[in-house]
């Protein structure tokens, strides 16, 4: 005998299957869905890795439930669900509307990426105390940062911007990405005095919540509202890579600030200036997650931001749910974020439209 667990159900695929399907193809983008279910239920079978990947720590723990292969973004099994669930339509999703709106709170707009807005509204969730808290992620140094659930004004403004951050756990600046892995804080929630919650997560961190609530297992009880980032691809790239990268930017990454991402790659410098980087010179450095992602504009999340469309200083909205609808309203009713006179909605719909079917056609070609 070999000794090895078997599975009493084998048509049930398991985290075995996971490695086999995602992680030896390159796919496994360190979302860490698998393990925050696998740890708020108790199990503990899953856990991460010294590469910052699920592995599996305790075999003996595993019910071979099949749960953390479901609820992977890599796989598509309840996609069709997810799609009936949440009205989808191409090119990305429905929606209730689309504006062009900012933080009214001068203390977000000076640390934010674009209007702040995602910021505003969880200051306002928190306040008024519609929610105990946000998972979002800290910067905790130039080029670091750590998923948290934010409970404080604090909070909110350490996780505001976007910069190169490193993967959590790299205790050197040895490895660098614009991937937050948000999901991994997910995991603790269940253990803290927290029922209801706000995640801000990018489409594949959402798509994980989704199936999560599509299955009503733990965490996703007491996710109360999902707030989705607009991603095309995130970069990522080790020290030895450092300099090919700095002759893409053609800056040092020590003189960069904060970067943001709209129809190129935008740098503000320290020295106060932007440098616009055309997205195909960084391909080589995309994540190898990213190239097998078809979600551009967060179609499963209740609003969904980026600065896409909107002029500079303002965030795009696409308000997509009834519980979207709620949570936008209470942050613009209590003054807390400001809408655009004249928004330029057909400009932000069709830009993206374009971004959307960009991404999908990418993802068939690769």
């Amino acid at each position: 005998m070999s000794g090895e667990k078997s599975n009493p159900n084998e048509d049930v695929k398991t985290f075995k299957d996971l490695v086999k399907e995602v992680h030896q193809t390159g796919l496994c983008g360190s979302c860490g869905g698998c393990v925050s279910f696998c740890s708020a239920g108790e199990l503990s079978a899953i856990g991460f890795g010294a590469d910052g990947r699920p592995e599996l720590i305790d075999e003996d723990s595993c019910l071979e439930c099949g749960i953390c292969y479901l609820i992977c973004p890599q796989i598509d099994i309840l996609d069709s669900e997810l799609r009936m669930e949440y009205s989808w339509k191409p090119p990305f999703g429905s929606y209730k509307r689309i504006v062009s709106a900012r933080s009214t709170d001068s203390d977000i707009l000076s640390v934010c990426t674009d209007g702040g807005v995602v910021s505003a509204i969880i200051h306002c969730l928190l306040e008024l105390k519609i929610i105990d808290g946000a998972v979002v992620s800290k910067k905790t140094s130039q080029f670091t940062r750590k998923p948290i659930i934010a409970t404080t004004y604090g909070d909110i403004l350490d996780a505001a911007g976007s910069r190169f951050t490193g993967i959590t756990g790299v205790e050197e600046l040895s490895k660098f990405s614009t991937y937050s892995p948000t999901m991994f804080a997910v995991k603790d929630i269940a253990n803290m005095d927290l029922l209801r919650i706000t995640v801000v997560g990018t489409p594949c961190q959402v798509h994980t919540v989704r199936k999560m609530e599509c299955l009503n297992v733990v965490p996703s009880h007491i996710i109360k509202c999902v707030l989705g980032l607009f991603c095309l691809e995130s970069f990522t790239f080790d020290a030895s890579k450092l300099n090919d990268v700095e002759e893409v930017l053609e800056v040092k990454m020590e003189d960069i600030e904060k970067l943001n991402l709209k129809e190129d790659l935008i740098l503000k410098l320290k020295n106060g200036k932007n440098l616009h980087v055309d997205l195909e010179r960084m391909h080589g450095f995309v994540r190898s997650a990213c190239l097998a992602c078809r979600d551009f504009a967060n179609d499963f999340s209740d609003i969904s931001f980026g600065g896409l469309g909107s002029p500079d200083g303002w965030t795009t909205v696409v308000i997509r749910t009834d519980i979207g609808v709620s949570m936008y309203q209470e942050a613009l009713r209590h003054g807390y974020i400001e809408e655009l006179d004249d928004p330029s909605t057909d400009e932000c719909e069709s830009k993206i439209s374009h971004f959307a079917q960009l991404k999908r056609m990418r993802t068939m070609e690769r």
